[in-house]
């Protein structure tokens, strides 16, 4: 069966976004809660750090898709202080972004949403531009935790698109 068009590419990189974070989170699991929270000089410190505001930026622009608002943060927010219930967060982010893909409706990408930013700045920009944001936001930090993890001497895990979502891995 093939994905319409209102599913693809977004259930693909909707999937891509769960197992990525699935193989990142496996990797940190590893780490001691030191080597997690030690700040390495990312944008956001740590490997914590990172995985937190990851989550909380996942929350910001899910609630913008879903026509409300989300409460104004720092975006250096730790949501989560323990990384088992930050790890569960996660998975339950992952379920929902992809539940919300699935059920975009034809022509979701045609529109625009007008939204207040962190920094108190209203603005409208195309979903067309928003949902490829949206995705790149969450590879560009995974990016970050994939070097933390090689600073701390750890082997980061394979999150090549096509690696991940390839049926058979190999």
């Amino acid at each position: 069966m093939t994905a319409s068009p209102v599913i693809a590419p977004w259930g693909h990189y909707a999937r891509y976004n769960r197992l990525a974070n699935e193989a990142l989170y496996e990797a940190c699991a590893v780490l001691s809660d030191e080597e997690r929270r030690r700040d390495l000089g990312a944008f956001f410190g740590s490997v914590h750090g990172t995985l937190n505001h990851l989550l909380l930026g996942d929350r910001i622009w899910m609630a913008r898709f879903e026509g409300d608002t989300h409460p104004s943060t720092g975006l250096d927010a730790i949501l989560y202080d323990d990384f088992a219930a930050l790890r569960l967060a996660r998975a339950v982010m992952d379920a929902r972004i992809e539940a919300f893909v699935l059920e975009l409706p034809p022509g979701f990408a045609a529109g625009s949403i007008r939204y207040v930013n962190n920094a108190g700045i209203t603005s409208q920009d195309p979903l067309d531009v928003l949902l490829p944001h949206f995705f790149n936001h969450q590879t560009h930090h995974r990016g970050q935790v994939h070097t933390l993890l090689s600073q701390l001497g750890r082997d980061p895990p394979v999150l090549d698109l096509h690696r991940v979502l390839r049926p058979n891995p190999s």
